[in-house]
């Protein structure tokens, strides 16, 4: 039996931003789903205790005042990384596309708030599957976007513009996504500690092809080549606040 018609970790945040090191978290969502049990979602809205820009509340759709209700942000993290962290333990993949951004995100804000153990722990957090990597590698020459909207409806999977970038409707989703890239290509229904490496050497690789597509443009390559937690930059710490930028969504 293959991993994709077992039991699943689905996993997505909605956040201030797309600095997975600086911004914060406003929702989260992790959907146990699969493997013949019923679906079983829990989800949470932060007080991120920054403000969030006005092009990150257009796409989530939640606002200043809105997460003013919501949870103390320390409080949260906690349950957040302690209830993905039992999941992986217990053998369940965790699931996302685009993973590494959430992941990361989690990670900076464990160590942000002082979560000592579950730094270090998400630090080794596997397996992972991310369905951004996947996409990539089976089906690499395809045009278009590789935005979860997008591939969704590549692969036939229901997610209204309307639904998208609402972290359970997005988290949903991506595990249908990966449901049907492994149902379509049977070389992803290979063992997930083989899978985990084989994403972390094909992230390494589209990274480093991107990189080298910038640098030909005259851009800097910044391309992050870890998967699935991405390091930090030089001279980041915790406390940092983002750099405000409107157009910036996650």
């Amino acid at each position: 039996m293959s991993w994709h018609t077992g039991r699943l970790a689905l996993f997505d945040l909605e956040t201030t931003g797309v600095d997975c090191h600086r911004d914060r978290i406003v929702t989260a969502a992790i959907i146990e789903a699969g493997g013949g049990a019923p679906t079983r979602t829990s989800d949470w809205l932060l007080n991120p205790g920054i403000p969030i820009p006005a092009g990150a509340a257009a796409v989530h759709g939640i606002t200043d005042e809105q997460a003013a209700s919501g949870s103390d942000p320390a409080g949260a993290v906690h349950e957040i990384a302690a209830h993905l962290l039992e999941l992986s333990s217990q053998g369940y993949p965790i699931v996302g596309h685009n993973v590494t951004y959430d992941l990361t995100l989690l990670w900076a804000e464990c160590a942000r708030h002082g979560l000592g153990l579950f730094v270090e722990q998400l630090q080794r957090i596997a397996p992972v599957v991310d369905t951004f990597v996947l996409d990539k590698w089976v089906d690499t020459y395809r045009k278009g976007s590789r935005k979860l909207v997008d591939v969704a409806r590549h692969y036939g999977v229901a997610l209204a513009e309307s639904d998208a970038h609402g972290a359970a409707a997005d988290a949903l989703a991506a595990g249908r996504v990966a449901w049907h890239i492994a149902a379509k290509y049977p070389g992803v229904q290979i063992p997930l500690a083989e899978l985990h490496q084989l994403q972390v050497e094909q992230k390494r690789a589209q990274a480093e092809s991107f990189g080298r597509y910038l640098a030909k443009q005259g851009k800097t390559d910044d391309v992050a080549r870890d998967w699935p937690i991405q390091a930090p930059p030089p001279g980041w710490s915790p406390d940092q606040l983002p750099t405000p930028r409107e157009d910036a969504v996650a």
